[in-house]
């Protein structure tokens, strides 16, 4: 519904600057891209769109940004209590965030936390645009606004051409931006969880500490990627100053989980540094976020998994926890469904845009992981191509958490046992 209507708004002549109105794939490519919180765009959002338009694109981005977060919010909370009296236990006493509150609370914590996030992040923009580039008060709220919206629903959208690349060695703008990124890339239960026990860390689910962790992990291994692979690339990190080399490999290297943003041209990068961060846009960010990919908790099970098979144990243990059998087939499922799309996706990108092989893969993974980096293909795209691109937005914003929690919800026993037989591996 807020796909439909967002397109039919963008579709109007006052969305548009000058005359006439967008087309209507224009439009809806738009609000998908915007509503699925990805940030991919086939036009210039500043110079296509008119103040009404941006206005929509940004309405779109705080619609899906909450109803995202609260639709897996409370798709955890009903998967709890499908689980039966023994599982309502277990939930109960591993996973503190939700427990099996009622929906109000949930709608209630969702608006609050993300209204207090994005208006400490839009005073500290707006100050930074007033101080230092002179912006109206006028103009540096709304920008300020804007980006703090983007930001903590890991959208993407600017409303500059060239993205954040101006900003690159702005340490204020750029890290403004990045911890909104992080946090609302981390997931409601969690920050509810950390909220609610702050002072007792050791209380914190087995969901959360695998959220933190991975989560600081992953923005150590992004940065060090970026600055390894790009420090001596004149055309992205190669002229900044030492100071700014290391900000702008942090931010690029936080960015691809799901973000979007760049202060870096990523069409002048190595194909090295491109293949690094589409495995980081596969992985994406934390459950019930506004971040997409198939989620740091998935990717820290399935490492588990294969640690425990390559030590020879029969159970998978994570932190001192033992993960369930069916946890873990969930799991292998989201990965494999969407290394198929991606895989899918990048082979109709091809055919219908007649694109190189690297370019294509990495749109693909960025739409499927509702990321919003490009190599700048994305307007190249044929009216096929970004079809496919659209579908694998929606697929990628809506596609893990359903399967997720649908293969939860449809646990059952079987009563009996086929006979046993072991067919060759590898």
């Amino acid at each position: 519904m807020a796909v439909a209507i967002g397109t039919i708004l963008l579709w109007l002549p006052a969305a548009r600057e000058g005359a006439g109105s967008a087309s209507f794939l224009t439009a809806l490519f738009t609000s998908v891209s915007a509503v699925c919180v990805t940030g991919l765009v086939v036009v210039d959002t500043s110079a296509y769109w008119s103040s009404f338009g941006e206005i929509v694109i940004l309405l779109l981005i705080q619609i899906g940004g909450f109803g995202i977060m609260t639709l897996a919010s409370l798709l955890a909370l009903f998967v709890y209590r499908n689980l039966g009296v023994r599982g309502k236990i277990l939930a109960q006493t591993e996973t503190k965030a939700l427990g099996l509150g009622d929906i109000r609370r949930v709608l209630l914590g969702v608006a609050i936390l993300s209204l207090v996030f994005e208006a400490l992040a839009a005073v500290s923009l707006t100050t930074r645009l007033m101080g230092s580039y002179e912006e109206s008060l006028g103009r540096a709220l709304y920008l300020g606004v804007f980006h703090a919206v983007s930001a903590f629903n890991n959208a993407g959208f600017a409303l500059y051409e060239d993205s954040l690349i101006g900003f690159v060695s702005d340490w204020w703008f750029v890290l403004t931006i990045g911890i909104t990124v992080i946090v609302g890339g981390i997931g409601f239960p969690v920050l509810l969880e950390v909220w609610q026990e702050k002072r007792q860390p050791s209380r914190w689910s087995l969901h959360t500490k695998l959220t933190l962790a991975m989560t600081g992990g992953l923005l150590i291994v992004g940065a060090v990627m970026v600055l390894a692979l790009e420090w001596t690339n004149p055309a992205t990190l190669g002229d900044l100053s030492s100071p700014g080399k290391l900000l702008a490999g942090f931010f690029q290297g936080l960015t691809p989980r799901t973000a979007g943003f760049n202060s870096l041209d990523y069409a002048a990068m190595r194909e090295t540094t491109w293949l690094g961060t589409m495995l980081l846009m596969f992985i994406g960010g934390g459950s019930a976020s506004t971040a997409g990919g198939v989620k740091v908790t998935t990717i820290a099970l399935i490492g588990a998994m294969v640690l425990a098979e390559a030590r020879g144990e029969e159970n998978v243990n994570l932190m001192n926890r033992r993960v369930p059998g069916p946890a873990q087939r969930q799991a292998l499922s989201v990965v494999i469904v969407g290394v198929a799309a991606v895989t899918a996706g990048a082979f109709f990108i091809m055919a219908m845009s007649k694109g190189a092989l690297a370019p294509s893969l990495f749109e693909a993974v960025s739409a499927f992981g509702t990321v919003g980096l490009s190599t700048g293909i994305t307007t190249e795209l044929s009216n096929g191509g970004r079809l496919i691109v659209i579908a694998l937005m929606f697929a990628g914003r809506v596609g893990p958490i359903t399967l997720g929690a649908a293969l939860a919800m449809r646990e059952h026993r079987r009563l009996y046992k086929l006979p046993e037989e072991r067919p060759i591996i590898g």
